[in-house]
């Protein structure tokens, strides 16, 4: 091998490590925009009954049944009265699980839980 075949290679060499460090340093992944979920409330249950979300999503209740409903989580959240036709909407920033019912009507259960992270 000539002194000038060495240069090159290593010269090679040096470039490709450097396209290698360049493509090693991926730009920052930005937070996920916020979203928007819905809940409809028919047939006397919360739909989804279980549905996750991200810290920052919006959460809508949508009553389509024939009767009020509440959405309320011990301590955590109370849309109060939703009546048939309303909506109600929560944007959840705490990570957590919130177990919520019906205030009018008990035997509706359903939980929200934020979650940070895919």
């Amino acid at each position: 091998m000539t002194i000038g075949a060495s240069r090159t290679i290593r010269a090679g060499v040096t470039v490709m490590g450097l396209l290698l460090l360049s493509c090693s340093r991926s730009a920052p992944v930005p937070p996920p925009q916020p979203q928007i979920h819905t809940v409809v409330i028919e047939g006397m249950r919360f739909e989804p009954a279980d549905l996750t979300v991200q810290p920052g999503d919006t959460v809508v209740w949508m009553n389509k049944d024939l009767f009020a409903h509440t959405a309320t989580a011990d301590g955590g959240f109370d849309s109060r009265q939703i009546d048939p036709g309303g909506s109600w909407r929560l944007t959840l920033q705490t990570p957590g699980d919130l177990p919520y019912i019906c205030a009018l009507h008990p035997t509706m259960k359903a939980i929200v839980r934020v979650r940070t992270g895919g």
